[in-house]
């Protein structure tokens, strides 16, 4: 975030996107003390893994 002003995670299964969104909870209050609030913006994306196509989680994670 300080370094690219926003970040970008995927997440494919229902653990996975937990655990991502998790990590936004925590991370929303580690920056919070320096004036930022993060906001969390989901969308689909196809992906391919090992030639199979997946449907995963992408989560864009900028400062509002």
């Amino acid at each position: 975030m300080r370094e690219n002003g926003k970040a970008e995670i995927q997440a494919i299964g229902a653990g996975a996107l937990n655990q991502a969104v998790k990590a936004i909870a925590i991370a929303r209050g580690f920056v919070a003390p320096h004036g930022m609030d993060l906001i969390c913006v989901p969308a689909f994306i196809d992906i391919t893994i090992d030639g199979e196509e997946r449907t995963a989680i992408k989560l864009l994670i900028e400062p509002r």
